[in-house]
């Protein structure tokens, strides 16, 4: 499939009013929330680039699952449901429903953590160091040298350096190691694709050594995406057998269902290993709710098991990478500095470089917004 115009491959049902403010409207939100876009109000942005994380528009489909939605405390038809969407992807036996994806983060590297432990990562996501250091525990950083070079093309700038992962297991020691976590895609990394042999790379390494290996699977579909068209050997598999190939590698996974599911809350922890799997789900009762719905209603459950399917239609997914791509190689071209080649949900611009004058404890990917609207006063 190869068009010329991308068009979304699916019918819109419904709309929502945006309020089309003025450019002196918008001079005055921004003082008023002291140029944090944080602290605006949804209702004073009129394109918002925040996240994509729980923004989607649910289909049909899911909204019609939620109708069936079991609200039973426990066993619920749609904890079942729910189970065998992510069981059927994961094959982890061991599954943890969360309201969303830093509360399973804070279940696993809070029992995992503490002080002395070292957890290590292609880049943790800000979510994942704040609960792993909450605990006590340091986490490490080690992408591949290709991905600090922001400007060349390099198909998986999302991989974990493996000589780097042997040297801090060797230096910490196996047993101070809490996990690897493969952030696939990697978030804070630009949105970067890990190969399929770079996962397999650190299975063996962790394997090796006795450590538990995590993938952070939030965008894994859209990873699948970038295996399949960029790595020898995975073009005749669907995008659904790729990601099955790549959980198959690890001891778990974490999961914010806010982004691959599709849904606008939500998340999960799956694991192989019984033991720890019991420790967690004590966590779990304490902090989220019974081990048969967790943080989530039966809708939510739903919603993410039409979700978990939805995502892996071919259209969808290449509609998804290549607007994103188109918009990244589009501004490109106008000059503005971004991390190439174009990731999977965002186009990610290298603020430092395009406010190369404004310091880095200073912001400038925000602070760009006083530089100009200040320059449009000024006028």
């Amino acid at each position: 499939m190869n068009f010329k115009t991308i068009i979304e491959p699916f019918k819109i049902k419904s709309v929502e009013s945006i309020h089309m403010s003025t450019e002196a409207e918008r001079i005055q939100y921004l003082e008023k929330a002291h140029y944090n876009p944080f602290l605006l109000k949804s209702n004073q942005v009129i394109i918002d680039f925040l996240t994509d994380s729980g923004t989607s528009a649910m289909s049909n489909e899911q909204w019609a699952a939620m109708m069936r939605g079991d609200e039973s405390y426990a066993g619920a038809q749609s904890w079942e449901r729910f189970y065998n969407a992510v069981f059927d992807l994961t094959s982890y036996p061991f599954i943890l429903p969360t309201h969303q994806g830093r509360a399973a983060e804070r279940i696993l590297y809070g029992h995992l953590g503490g002080k002395g432990k070292v957890f290590i990562s292609n880049t943790h996501f800000d979510t994942t160091r704040a609960n792993i250091e909450f605990s006590g525990a340091d986490a490490f950083d080690i992408p591949i040298e290709e991905s600090k070079n922001h400007e060349n093309y390099y198909p998986f700038k999302g991989n974990l350096d493996c000589n780097k992962l042997e040297k801090l297991i060797i230096e910490h020691k196996p047993e101070n190691i809490g996990s690897v976590i493969l952030t696939v895609t990697n978030n804070s990394g630009g949105g970067q694709p890990v190969s399929m042999q770079n996962a397999k790379d650190v299975a063996g390494v962790c394997k090796k050594h006795n450590v538990l290996f995590i993938i952070d699977c939030c965008r894994i579909a859209e990873n699948s995406y970038f295996i399949k068209h960029r790595e020898e050997g995975f073009e005749n598999l669907t995008y659904k057998e790729i990601v099955q190939q790549m959980f198959a590698l690890a001891d778990g996974c974490v999961m914010s269902a806010k982004k691959d599911a599709l849904v606008n809350m939500g998340g999960f922890l799956a694991l192989k290993d019984e033991q720890l799997a019991e420790a967690c789900t004590n966590l779990l009762i304490i902090t989220e709710g019974f081990t048969t719905y967790g943080g989530l209603s039966g809708r939510d459950m739903e919603a993410i098991a039409v979700g978990l399917t939805e995502i892996f239609d071919k259209d969808y997914l290449y509609y998804r990478i290549k607007s994103t791509e188109y918009l990244g190689e589009k501004i490109r071209e106008k000059g503005v500095p971004v991390m190439y080649p174009i990731g999977g949900h965002a186009v990610y611009i290298d603020s430092a470089q395009l406010y190369d004058h404004i310091p880095l404890d200073q912001y400038p990917g925000h602070k760009y917004l006083e530089v100009s609207t200040s320059s449009e006063r000024n006028k």
